[in-house]
């Protein structure tokens, strides 16, 4: 399986014979248009994901370059999120590609359809030996299975894998490549060849480049390190952990009606949990899940008894609770001195 090396200015979508002269394409419109980093601050803000000026900023200058975003950070800090939520602002197709150690083309770029070719051999089984019987030599009945087998090996029989559904989208797609930190090194190096280009070529059938070229996004947890070509490639973004005025203002976002005097409570609380010693952090997502525990609960502020019973929320791994049990008196009380503020 080759990958295509025309310019990286995208076309539109091509079929090409194998000995067919490629063709240069021409430049194509971008997806959708997005004026300003207000617009995607406003954007995103309408689908629920409270984006940073930095993440932002990132989004508006991927969309106008073209160029894929590394976003990088550690687990639930909301990476995976913001590929939803950029697809569901600008209404296009969210195409997810979970990454897993032994990732290979096949799985991640296309395969045939093996046991619809095997059919459509069986059934056209009669045509097949009329076309032999009719030849004279081996020669010729060779050339014209040849030519009949070819039938076999076009888009019809074609089973498109994240990759190439993102190229052929007529309006553009998210592609999210999700955790690639833990696919191969191998895999690493193919998929820089795709995004390079936005473009394959597939040897039975020739070159596919991008209708529209897509937004894409691929998340690392810092499993181990990338290459430096692929972060040549992409623009980098790093997503922290929030300050506790963002992060009161996604918990509000997430989590309708709470109450400011609670919200202040929950915010300090994991702020303050994050500076412990701990094998695992508290995430954005699992404070938003224990907001909504605390909600459920009814509870109009925080106290030790029920702190203790839903730390398994907030954290897991038994050592990190053990730990954090030690501590919960000290933490609720100054989380109950939290002062309201206004998101």
């Amino acid at each position: 399986m080759g990958i295509g090396s025309s310019p990286a200015i995208l076309g539109e979508f091509k079929l090409a014979d194998q000995n067919s002269t490629m063709q240069t394409p021409q430049p194509v419109a971008l997806p959708t248009h997005i004026g300003s980093i207000e617009e995607v601050d406003a954007g995103l803000s309408a689908v629920g994901y409270i984006a940073t000026r930095q993440i932002s900023t990132a989004i508006y200058i991927a969309h106008h370059l073209q160029k894929p975003i590394l976003v990088e950070g550690p687990a639930g800090v909301g990476k995976t999120e913001l590929a939803k939520s950029v697809a569901s602002w600008l209404d296009l197709p969210l195409i997810r590609m979970q990454c897993y150690e032994g990732l290979d083309e096949s799985k991640a770029l296309y395969e045939w359809k093996y046991g619809k070719q095997l059919l459509y051999t069986q059934i056209l089984r009669d045509k097949v030996s009329a076309l032999i019987g009719e030849t004279d030599s081996l020669k010729t009945s060779l050339d014209k299975l040849h030519g009949f087998g070819d039938v076999f090996f076009s888009k019809n029989f074609l089973e498109p894998r994240p990759l190439l559904k993102a190229l052929e989208q007529p309006k553009g797609a998210v592609l999210l490549i999700d955790e690639i930190d833990k696919s191969d090194q191998e895999f690493e190096a193919f998929l820089l060849e795709i995004l390079s280009d936005y473009q394959v070529t597939i040897p039975e059938i020739g070159s596919i480049g991008a209708i529209v070229p897509p937004i894409v996004l691929l998340t690392s947890n810092s499993t181990r390190d990338l290459g430096d070509a692929l972060k040549r490639r992409c623009l980098h973004l790093h997503i922290g952990f929030p300050d506790e005025k963002l992060e009161a203002k996604i918990i509000a976002s997430r989590v309708p009606g709470i109450d400011a005097r609670l919200l202040a409570q929950v915010v300090s609380f994991v702020q303050q949990l994050r500076t412990l010693d701990l094998k695992k952090l508290p995430s954005v997502s699992e404070s938003i899940d224990w907001a909504r525990v605390m909600v459920l609960m009814h509870t109009a502020a925080l106290e030790d008894a029920l702190v203790r019973d839903t730390l398994n929320v907030l954290l897991k791994f038994e050592s990190d609770i053990e730990a954090a049990e030690k501590k919960v008196t000290e933490l609720t009380r100054k989380a109950q001195q939290a002062i309201v503020r206004s998101v």
